[in-house]
């Protein structure tokens, strides 16, 4: 009789610590998706500041071939003055130097993901031109970009807005 409550009780254990074993290898799965989904989130961000410095050095450069390769076929942009462009608007924009930028200087940069699509936000300082004035000054943007099925970033929309210098009307407040 003791031999068979002893062998009982071994069972018990034994059940009580596969089970025990099955929660430690649940919870070090799940932390390990975790981990790996916030490093698929880094190389995205990554890959987006990269698409990111591509466009500039594009842009600085008048490199209108591989700005068109990082414009989306249904790319729509808004410019500080409100005019409205497609994507062939924008190159002809661009090949034409129509808008020319000759200086950037990018800070507070912010990306968010959100499935295929990566919101990049930033605070740009400008020099160039645009229609042949003067273009200067401290703009803020935001780019928003899709991931396709070939793995490339594409640029599908863009607008900016001028920041008022101090003292303007509308300029931000200390």
């Amino acid at each position: 009789m003791k031999a068979g409550r002893s062998l009982a009780r071994g069972v018990r254990h034994l059940r009580v610590a596969l089970l025990l074993a099955i929660a430690v290898l649940g919870v070090a799965a799940v932390a390990h998706a975790q981990h790996a989904h916030k490093e698929h989130k880094r190389d995205e961000k990554r890959e987006i500041e990269a698409a990111e410095q591509q466009w500039r050095t594009a842009q600085l450069a008048g490199d209108v071939t591989t700005m068109d390769k990082l414009l989306a076929e249904d790319y729509l942009g808004i410019s500080n003055n409100g005019q409205l462009n497609n994507k062939t608007q924008q190159l002809e924009r661009l090949q034409k130097r129509m808008l020319v930028i000759t200086k950037i200087d990018v800070s507070d940069v912010k990306i968010k993901l959100l499935g295929r699509v990566g919101i990049v936000t930033s605070l740009a300082q400008l020099e160039g031109t645009n229609d042949g004035r003067p273009l200067q000054g401290l703009f803020r943007y935001t780019r928003i970009y899709k991931r396709y099925p070939d793995g490339s970033w594409k640029i599908t929309n863009f607008e900016v807005t001028r920041v008022p210098n101090k003292g303007e009307r509308g300029a931000p407040t200390d």
